[in-house]
């Protein structure tokens, strides 16, 4: 970005679930940022709402970037855990093999959610010195205490303890699910240090061999990639307690300045507006979801609601997005097209094009995207309204000026058409490769795949789809129109669009309709 774009951009605002209202961002060093997002516990295929909340950092890093920041941005892996432990064990796999096995199947799902790589990805078992030197210091400090081998910390010590989550202290006591270690001097006291087990991965230290407690390692890896002030730590809203909760009461019980200026967490995901739990088997992983949707209909259906906001995942809404990822794509290639074959044509005639203006109404629709993009932005990320509302209007107008580039025009009126069409599809390009929805592939190759993906949820192959579209041609020719029809509504129901073009027939992607709920068409 300019420095001339940079001082027209309003400042930058982020919902701060610390003091609970929008904050605007200033960093503790002008012109760079430290961010540490909570990464997973890698113990199987991660699902869509860990998709959820680094598509969301991703955008917040991305836009960061786009404002002219230098960015470090940490995320972790939680390579070392109960869970680990207890997967590993039913498979009969070493835990620190099984975890690293899942740790990449993560990189590969990021990689094709379009995430940028953080700058650090830190993992657990890399960092033992670390963690146990900063449970040596909250000891030190008088604030964790040691039982047969386990550190605990003493929650006690830590006045403001539940002025991240609002808790009182009678809301910690440990509940009916969970058992009372009576060793604890409080029931709300949590491990840092967990003594070995039979059968278990364990490191050695002073308080004999063992492995850290969930919280303590994000606590030293941020502080040691970030040291111990940083400006922003993310995550889900379920790990604002116990997680980031127990982060703030040891991070400060170590180094009593620390401080992370914005807390930022993300919003659930339900499925079909319940709560998504393997229990009621309404649970998707990343790797489902991308089997039968291109990834990026998952990002485009992710940023569709507001980051901060519950979004409710349905077949019915991830095929919307699929369906205006291709909307995106095919306008951009079929402006490529036109583009391209008009550069030849100039080329060949030799002739240097006179000056051309920008179309009013399109210079006001690159005007008012700049300005809606970076006003909706700095608002707390807000990309619903660029995605349904700005981008649209842009998209619009490209199709407009294409469909009318078909038509028979003056050569300035094409000149200007042409030029107006450049100038438009550089913000829109800019817009979406912020938001990382451009692709590195060419746009045929994602409208290939997204063509593809559509077969696969349709059951069909190409060529038995260029079948029924014969077989539909042929019906028409001997005038059985209801045989006609009747392919194209199962077709329909399918996800499959059918549309005469001329003479020709060809087929896109559509939302799903049920042939009860589509309009007869006139003739087919």
């Amino acid at each position: 970005m300019s420095q001339q774009q940079q001082q027209q951009v309003p400042e930058l605002k982020v919902y701060n679930s610390m003091t609970r209202q929008k904050e605007v961002f200033r960093p503790k060093v002008a012109g760079k940022v430290g961010m540490y997002v909570c990464g997973v516990t890698a113990y199987d295929f991660s699902h869509i709402g860990h998709a959820r909340a680094y598509v969301a950092f991703d955008v917040l890093f991305r836009y960061l970037k786009h404002l002219g920041y230098e960015v470090v941005y940490v995320r972790n892996f939680t390579d070392v855990d109960d869970k680990i432990i207890r997967r590993a064990n039913e498979l009969g796999e070493d835990p620190l093999d099984l975890s690293g096995r899942f740790c990449q199947e993560f990189l590969d799902d990021m990689s094709d959610l379009q995430c940028l790589p953080p700058t650090h990805q830190p993992r657990v078992s890399d960092h033992m010195e670390k963690i146990k030197d900063m449970i040596a210091q909250i000891i030190s400090n008088g604030c964790a205490y040691t039982v047969d081998g386990d550190v605990y910390f003493s929650v006690d010590s830590s006045p403001n303890y539940g002025r991240l989550s609002g808790r009182k202290p009678d809301d910690n006591r440990a509940g009916e699910r969970v058992a009372v270690d009576s060793r604890k001097q409080n029931p709300a006291d949590f491990a840092l240090w967990k003594a070995a087990k039979p059968g278990e991965p364990s490191w050695v230290s002073p308080w004999g061999r063992g492995r850290p407690g969930w919280h303590i390692e994000c606590s030293a890896m941020s502080a040691d990639y970030l040291t111990c002030t940083f400006d922003i730590h993310g995550g889900g809203q379920d790990l604002i307690f116990p997680h980031h909760e127990n982060e703030i009461a040891q991070s400060c019980a170590a180094v009593p300045e620390s401080n992370v200026s914005y807390w930022m967490h993300n919003g659930f995901v339900t499925s079909n507006d319940e709560k998504m739990s393997k229990s009621l088997g309404n649970f998707f992983t990343i790797r489902e979801v991308t089997k039968r949707y291109h990834p990026l209909a998952l990002r485009y259906f992710l940023m569709g609601t507001h980051y901060r906001s519950p979004v409710n995942y349905s077949i019915s809404q991830i095929e919307i997005a699929s369906d205006a990822l291709f909307y995106v794509y095919q306008t951009l290639q079929d402006c490529e097209d036109a583009l391209s074959q008009l550069r030849e044509g100039s080329n060949k005639e030799g002739t240097e094009p006179k000056k051309v203006r920008t179309l009013p109404d399109v210079e006001e629709c690159i005007s008012k995207l700049r300005n809606d993009f970076e006003t909706k932005m700095t608002d707390d990320l807000h990309t619903p309204t660029i995605l349904n509302a700005s981008l649209q209007e842009a998209y619009k107008l490209m199709n407009n000026y294409l469909n009318q580039l078909k038509k028979k025009q003056q050569k300035q009126q094409k000149l200007s058409i042409t030029h107006s069409l450049i100038e438009l599809e550089k913000p829109v390009k800019e817009v979406l490769n912020t938001l990382g929805l451009l692709s590195a592939s060419t746009y045929s190759e994602v409208l290939r795949q997204l063509k593809e993906k559509a077969l696969l949820r349709a059951d069909l192959t190409e060529d038995g789809l260029l079948r029924l579209i014969e077989e539909r041609a042929e019906a028409r020719r001997n005038k059985e129109f209801s045989r006609g029809d009747e392919i194209r509504h199962d077709l329909t129901a399918k996800g499959i669009a059918l549309m005469d073009v001329g003479k020709e027939t060809v087929w896109r992607p559509c939302v799903p309709i049920e042939k009860e709920q589509q309009v007869p068409p006139s003739s087919t």
